[in-house]
Parts: C-alpha cells; structure tokens; sequence
C-alpha cells in the first residue's frame, strides 16, 4: 500500500533559493528507506511537506491514496504515519514522561488503562523502564530523542518518519533504538548522517542533493 507520494514538489523558504525542486518521493509499506545529504539541503523541508506541516508551492502531495491540501485531508495520513522531529524539543510539551508519551495514543481514543499500558511496554522496549515519572525538560538530549521516539511509537503507526534518530545518543541507547526499529513490522523513511546506520537498517539509501531525490 502506498503511503505517501509527492510529485513534483518544490519548495523555497522566503528571501531564499528554493530548497525542493519539483521533487519525486514515494513510501510504501514493507519499505524501509535512508536519505542522506548536506546540511540545509531540505531532508527535514521533505518530511514536514510529507506530514502537511508546510505547504508545497507546486506539486502534488498524496496521503493513503488521497490528495492532500488541508489539515483535514492529512488527519487520516497522520494515524498511520508517525513524525519524529530532528528537535526533541519541538515534540515534547507535558511535564512528565508518561504524559508526553500517553498524549498521542489517549487522543486517538485509547481508554486510560490501555495508553498506560503502551507507555510501560513503548518505554521498555527503548531500555527506558522506570521513566514515567521522570520530568520532561530535567532529562538529556539523548534521553529527550528517545522518549521522543516511545511517543510516536506508541501510537502504534504503520510508519514512520526519522528525522536523525540516532543524534545525542550514547552506544548503549543508540543500540536499544535501533533493536526497537528492527524487531518492529513498521515501514520508515530515515534521515541521517551515519551512514553505518542507515546500512544497517534500510534497504535502499537515497541522497537529497541540487532540490531531488537520487538513487
């Protein structure tokens, strides 16, 4: 099932040169893709066109099948697409771990019991046991990242979207992150500058370079 398609997208900040320039990307389940490039090239521009965080200024973009333009029409999209942003601190927002990490799951209409339960089971399967409590903006950069993650995680996605998962974490961490990703049946497009990483756990590398996408 395709997940997501853009078609000739292109993008430019203002007072800048465009970023993304009539761009072509697809994901769909069972794939697992790495996307490299440089610095301000548009990978994290990619992913928020993917998820309708900014608009295209031309092209196309389809999620599940469907056009999509407005908030409502990504809604769908979004449930079944996860979003790990490059900065934790855009992502977290409630005092605690268990808060932050029940938030998406207890939105989608989770009953109290069972978004607990994806909280202890999300945050064990990231080597994060015993965090719940834990307040939020006391912990590292690292820790942020991976608790970050547990909240898109636990929202049980088809797919996500990695925008360098890898960054701030030690050996140890970056393991557990990277066990979690494997073991998971979920699809994902990543983005990241370890490239051992993106060997490890992607079947095919793309690079992001003069605004497209390249084999």
């Amino acid at each position: 099932m395709e997940l997501i398609r853009l078609e000739g997208v292109s993008y430019a900040y203002p007072g800048r040169p465009g970023v993304l320039k009539e761009l072509d990307f697809t994901l769909s389940e069972g794939q697992r893709l790495g996307i490299v490039g440089p610095n301000g090239a548009g990978k994290s521009t990619l992913f928020q066109l993917c998820m309708g965080l900014i608009k295209p200024q031309a092209g196309t973009v389809r999620g599940l099948g469907q056009p999509c333009s407005s908030e409502k029409d990504f809604r769908p999209l979004r449930q079944k697409v996860g979003y790990l942003f490059q900065d934790p601190d855009d992502q977290l927002f409630c005092l605690t771990v268990a808060e932050d990490v029940a938030f998406g799951p207890l939105n989608l209409g989770k009953g109290r019991h069972q978004a607990l339960h994806l909280v202890s089971s999300t945050l064990k399967s990231l080597g994060l046991e015993g965090y719940e409590r834990r307040v939020t903006y006391q912990l590292s950069g690292g820790e942020k990242r991976l608790i970050s993650l547990a909240a898109v995680l636990a929202m049980q996605p088809t797919a996500v979207l990695l925008d360098e998962p890898s960054t701030g974490l030690d050996a140890e961490r970056a393991q557990a992150m990277e066990r979690a990703l494997v073991d998971s049946e979920l699809s994902w497009a990543m983005v990241s500058h370890d490239r051992d990483l993106l060997e490890r756990t992607c079947h095919k590398v793309l690079s992001l370079q003069d605004g497209r996408l390249r084999a």
